[in-house]
């Protein structure tokens, strides 16, 4: 099996393709994911990536300039939307795909990458350091983690 990270942006060939296995994954923000993608929301050093398993795609996630944190806050950019398909979890698959967008934050230069989360231990196995709770554009509280570049 070979495995492939893809970083897509508008108009990639996979773009549609990812949209549409984001569309049809059982966990709700996989559709908010497609409907970001079919309107067009990312632009600039925005990408989605996406994990393939030869040629079907098995996990996604994002870098986006903010997530789900209100925009009076200037933290940038953010790793979100992390999904891996259910059969193929428990194999480091959702590490890979955080490093991948990690290593392109830091190819363009940012000093840190952020990630809401109501995760328990999760990000902080990859590095990720919390800073705290802050509120969300949903209206609820999440944790804020930070991984620095430098």
């Amino acid at each position: 099996m070979a495995y492939e990270i893809l970083a897509l942006r508008g108009g990639h060939p996979l773009w549609n393709a990812a949209a549409d296995y984001a569309a049809a994954c059982p966990w709700r923000g996989g559709a908010h994911l497609a409907a970001e993608m079919r309107s067009s929301r990312f632009h600039g050093r925005e990408r989605v990536f996406i994990l393939r398993e030869d040629t079907e795609i098995i996990g996604f996630c994002t870098l986006t300039e903010k997530d789900e944190l209100p925009a009076e806050y200037d933290f940038t950019p953010f790793i979100g939307s992390v999904f891996v398909d259910e059969a193929k979890r428990g194999q480091r698959h959702s590490e890979r795909l955080i490093r991948a967008a990690i290593a392109h934050a830091h190819a363009l230069g940012f000093p840190a990458v952020y990630v809401m989360s109501g995760e328990q231990g999760l990000y902080e196995k990859y590095g990720f350091t919390a800073l705290g709770m802050y509120p969300t554009v949903f209206g609820n509280e999440e944790q804020l983690f930070v991984f620095e570049l430098s």
